[in-house]
């Protein structure tokens, strides 16, 4: 459902180049960016997040919205999606960014909620017993008298001193 939204938007917005959703940690989730190494900007999507909402917090005028680069083909915008995820978006220099705020906000928000419901999910792990121990003591006696990779006795010994 991830791709399929960053697809979603990239087919509706022809300046949008592509796109990737990445957790708040800059690890990546999924990827519509065809030219560009997406773990990257991943890392750097989480940066620029932490960034914006530092900066954000400092003159506390409300919470981060979005992070826009400006560069001589284009921008980079960054959307908090959710909790813990962020959507980047790479697009072309003949972008309306109001129009493109509005959607790219909407499909942040469904995706960041897809994300937000994955990670909250129960894992299918067994549940651990919380009165069990955390470790096994194995009693020395039933050890083996020498490691199996300790070193052997050569026979030299240490002069005294």
């Amino acid at each position: 459902m991830l791709g399929t939204e960053l697809r979603g938007l990239r087919q509706r917005r022809p300046e949008v180049a592509g796109g990737v959703l990445a957790g708040t940690d800059g690890l990546l989730i999924s990827s519509d960016l065809p030219a560009t190494d997406a773990t990257h900007l991943a890392a750097l999507a989480a940066a620029s997040f932490g960034l914006g909402h530092r900066v954000a917090d400092t003159v506390r005028h409300g919470a981060f919205q979005e992070s826009v680069v400006f560069t001589s083909r284009g921008c980079v915008v960054t959307y908090p999606a959710g909790r813990h995820a962020l959507l980047t978006l790479v697009t072309g220099a003949d972008t309306d960014l109001e129009t493109l705020h509005r959607e790219a906000r909407e499909v942040a928000e469904r995706t960041g909620a897809v994300f937000d419901q994955q990670r909250s999910a129960p894992s299918s792990m067994a549940a651990l017993d919380p009165h069990a121990p955390l470790a096994t003591r194995t009693p020395m006696a039933t050890l083996p008298a020498r490691a199996p990779n300790a070193p052997r006795a050569t026979g030299w010994r240490r002069p005294p001193i």
